[in-house]
């Protein structure tokens, strides 16, 4: 589970839709468009991302770092805990 204000700032890349590396905390970097907030099938919360036309779902736990990769008057990178 993330903190409230964590949540805010992906709330955030979600609401202007930023393209985002996320670096999960195995290491794995994903890049994509940030879109909505939303429950997997096992209901985790989860921030779904458009990678090559494809939406994808990454559950937030599993989250280490979340970098915008456009300036923007909001945040560059957030380190999740």
């Amino acid at each position: 589970m993330i903190s409230c204000n964590e949540y805010d700032y992906v709330e955030i890349v979600c609401m202007y839709r930023y393209p985002v590396n996320i670096t999960l905390k195995t290491g794995l970097i994903i890049e994509g468009i940030a879109l909505d907030t939303q429950y997997n099938a096992d209901r985790q919360e989860c921030i779904k991302v458009d990678i090559d036309d494809i939406e994808t779902l990454i559950t937030l736990a599993s989250i280490a770092i979340l970098e915008v990769g456009i300036e923007n008057p909001h945040f560059k990178q957030i380190t999740f805990t």
